[in-house]
């Protein structure tokens, strides 16, 4: 029996767990031959589906999720042209819905697994040859000449007991992190959310996840996503979790997902303490509004919520990363707007702003009709209008998303993106305004040409953050023979008398510069001069200089 797995992935750094997961449950089969072929969603399918024929697998096999599936369709049916005899399977998210009309539109596709498949796809390929047997598989959707068969709903019954991804050969070590996945199942009931109806939550022990990060760490392995959607729900485990994370410090780094209304002062306690930079945390919020909360399912109250993320945000020792989801019922553009700039003056160090995706199996799904939405029939299935929101503005929305991932979300321009946010909360509007005006929007910009935008506008629009505009270009260490420098002095400056310095330590071989900030005084950055760094190495303030 010979396989081929379909690996197409959005990225370099992105990797599925899904072969390594199911291919670690059947490595002592000695009659399976399995072999890969690896691409991105970027390139053109010919050659994935040259190098897939040229195998003569009798299966292939892939894993369908929103990014990736429209591609995944032009390779299998090009697969199933040149080799009609194959069989074709698919699994992934996208088959938590409707799989008797998908099976129909695309015969090329021979079966589909609707669930988890650790233990679903083996006991399918010691029978992918006998159709007759197929229906007793769980979770298995296929055509036969009586029609469509639907086999449910697979869930793995042990989940602790599986055989890692990492012991497979197809894990990929190579990637920039790598995925662990720690528990399976989530505790809320999010209706936008494929896991929002995943049952029962299942816990790896804890001496379980300390034997898998030893292996990745004497590989070297430096970033870790934790793939567990209910890191905190639980504060004895997070605790211990926290602890044992705290072990691989300073060598490798971990990024959590925490529902900041679940924070006890336990919880608050380790996290203080923690290593510096040892997570990234990301904090579900998808809204501060509570009214829309409620109408997408989802448990905690919002004040709490806004509580904790306050004090998440709060914490220099870690990053961390707040969502928010356009298109969500009972929400606006206008609360959207203002949500934006709330989180900006919670000193969130990432703002993730996404468009709602209407996905398959999902209540949001189930209940499209009734909420009044449309959506795309196609993946990323995205909201196309709600009775809250327009086409127009889920289109600013995602404008939006783009501009804050450009300028807030680079550290470079954050403190200075927040600082506009804040003072003025139609700064947003203003500026992507302005951005359409001089057709930005949608355009490549390097972290340069993003500092000259935000001062040229500051020019024209908020001519009292110009002082700001240019200290954050010299804090990036951009060029001072730019326009943004054109106040900077650097040539015969000596230093004051007096001053306050705000970080770093003075000594006469730094080059200076000064900023004149009016007649009340300036600034002074001292640079590196032995290294060459443009980045200032100290910073300090003058009066009446």
């Amino acid at each position: 029996m010979k396989i081929v797995w379909l690996d197409l992935n959005c990225s370099y750094s992105h990797s599925s767990l899904a072969l390594p997961a199911i291919h670690a449950q059947v490595m002592d089969k000695k009659e399976m031959e399995w072999a890969v072929v690896t691409g991105s969603i970027a390139e053109y399918p010919g050659r994935m589906v040259a190098e897939a024929c040229s195998l003569s697998p009798d299966i292939v096999l892939a894993t369908a999720w929103l990014f990736n599936h429209e591609l995944l369709l032009h390779i299998v049916s090009r697969l199933k042209a040149l080799m009609p005899a194959c069989v074709v399977a698919l699994g992934g998210p996208e088959f938590l819905g409707d799989n008797g009309r998908y099976l129909r539109t695309y015969p090329f596709i021979d079966c589909v697994f609707r669930g988890e498949g650790e233990e679903s796809v083996p006991q399918w390929l010691s029978v992918w040859d006998c159709m007759d047997e197929w229906s007793h598989v769980k979770g298995l959707c296929y055509m036969d000449k009586d029609g469509y068969h639907d086999n449910g709903l697979a869930r793995v019954r042990r989940f602790d007991s599986l055989m890692p991804p990492e012991s497979s050969p197809f894990f990929r070590w190579d990637k920039p992190f790598i995925q662990i996945e720690t528990v399976r199942g989530c505790f809320n009931t999010c209706s936008f959310c494929v896991s929002g109806g995943e049952k029962p939550v299942r816990t790896l022990p804890l001496t379980a996840v300390k034997r898998r990060l030893d292996n990745a760490f004497c590989r070297g392995v430096k970033d870790v996503r934790l793939l567990d959607r209910t890191f905190n729900a639980s504060s004895h485990r997070t605790i211990a979790m926290l602890e044992l994370l705290s072990a691989y410090a300073p060598q490798m780094r971990f990024h959590v997902e925490v529902h900041p209304a679940l924070l006890t002062e336990d919880v608050r306690k380790a996290l203080r303490s923690l290593p510096h930079g040892l997570l990234h945390v990301e904090a579900g919020i998808q809204s501060l509004r509570q009214e829309v909360l409620d109408g997408c399912g989802r448990k905690g109250s919002l004040e709490m919520s806004l509580e904790g993320l306050r004090f998440l945000c709060s914490l220099p020792n870690m990053v961390t990363h707040a969502d928010l989801i356009a298109g969500l019922p009972r929400y606006t553009y206008q609360a959207l707007l203002e949500d934006v700039c709330t989180l900006a003056s919670y000193h969130a160090g990432e703002i993730q702003l996404e468009s709602l995706k209407v996905l398959p199996g999902t209540a949001m799904r189930r209940h499209a009709a009734e909420w009044g939405m449309s959506y795309a029939p196609f993946p990323p299935y995205e909201v196309l209008r709600t009775p809250q929101w327009t086409p127009t503005e889920l289109q600013k929305a995602a404008r939006l998303s783009r501009m804050l991932d450009l300028f807030y979300n680079t550290s470079a321009w954050q403190d200075l993106m927040r600082r506009l946010m804040v003072s003025d909360r139609t700064f947003l509007s203003s500026f992507q305004a302005y951005l359409e005006e001089r057709n930005l929007h949608d355009v490549s910009m390097s972290v340069e040409k993003r500092g000259l935008v935000l001062f040229e506008y500051c020019s024209s629009h908020r001519p009292s953050f110009l002082i700001s505009a240019t200290m954050a270009w010299i804090e990036a260490g951009m060029s001072l023979k730019k326009k943004p420098a054109v106040r900077v002095r650097t040539k015969h400056v000596q230093p004051p008398v007096h001053w306050t310095v705000e970080y770093g330590i003075y000594h006469p071989s730094l080059r200076l510069c000064f900023l004149p900030a009016g007649a009340d005084g300036g600034w002074w950055f001292g640079f590196d001069a032995g290294t060459q760094n443009p980045v200032p190495v100290f910073k300090a303030f003058s009066w009446g200089t």
